[in-house]
């Protein structure tokens, strides 16, 4: 049993310099100031909905890691936590065939507009991220999930089910915040401090224009165990940093100089 399963989920709340600013209404800026910031962990609420590529993280080298989506004209992909839709829209148009699940009515009908908007096709669902019983087994090509599973408490029952609809060797790739940066606070000379113990018990609630959300960040041993025991081959872990030059972004956060916001898995289906 992993020991997420015995985990006390605490509540606490812990507020970002710029959570004033976060209201429903735009702030007037300045030309040359930066946007105000956003809770680092609410990635990617907040964010111009892009549809020219996949985004794993904030402010990452973004060519890079298309890499790892590979060649997607053609292939039956799931997207879970589909979110505003921005992820599901880019692959549409690399000539991915769709299935997003999103749990949020909201966030689901702007995925729709967008997709509408792009004039592609993408079958959306609101349910649950590990309610895929509607998808047949062994019919999934890919599945990407960019930082939703920072809402899951047990992020294996969804794993099992991705193992589920994935063709032999298909291939499972998510995204996470970062265990490690996220439990930090700047101190006086801007310098990362951890502010609570490893791994974190609790949870970090995050409110951006009308969105919230609760992220649990859940350690990478952890993780990678939980995808090992739902038997996949894990053959891509990576940690990487905010491309340079983007101290300024959205969804900054105050230790990127010392330590990556985002961690990456890729797993492959082994068995059936």
């Amino acid at each position: 049993m992993s020991s997420l399963d015995n985990r006390t989920v605490l509540h606490r709340t812990r507020r970002h310099p710029s959570a004033g600013n976060l209201g429903p209404r735009p702030l007037l800026l300045a030309p040359g100031t930066p946007p105000p910031g956003l809770p680092p962990t609410s990635f990617p609420h907040g964010l111009s909905q892009q549809t020219n590529f996949v985004e794993f993280g904030p402010d990452l080298d973004h060519s890079t890691h298309q890499r790892l989506l590979g060649n997607l004209e053609g292939r039956r992909v799931l997207e879970l936590g589909a979110g505003a839709g921005a992820g599901s829209v880019a692959m549409a148009r690399a000539g991915a065939r769709v299935i997003a699940v999103e749990p949020s009515p909201a966030r689901l009908s702007r995925a729709r507009a967008l997709a509408e908007d792009a004039e592609v096709r993408v079958e959306f669902h609101q349910a649950d991220l590990a309610d895929l019983a509607f998808i047949r087994a062994d019919s999934v090509d890919l599945c990407v999930s960019i930082y939703a599973m920072a809402q899951e408490l047990d992020p294996s029952r969804v794993f099992r089910q991705v193992h589920r609809v994935l063709r032999p060797d298909g291939a499972f790739l998510l995204s996470l915040p970062h265990p490690v940066a996220h439990l930090t606070e700047p101190d006086d000379y801007e310098r990362p401090v951890l502010s609570t113990p490893y791994p974190s018990a609790g949870t970090i609630r995050w409110r951006v224009a009308g969105e919230q959300g609760e992220v649990l960040l859940h350690p990478i041993a952890e993780v990678f165990t939980m995808l090992g025991r739902a038997n996949f081959r894990v053959d891509t872990l990576a940690e990487p940093f905010p491309v340079p030059g983007s101290a300024n972004s959205q969804h900054c956060h105050p230790a990127r100089r010392w330590l990556p916001e985002t961690v990456i898995f890729r797993g492959r289906k082994d068995g059936r």
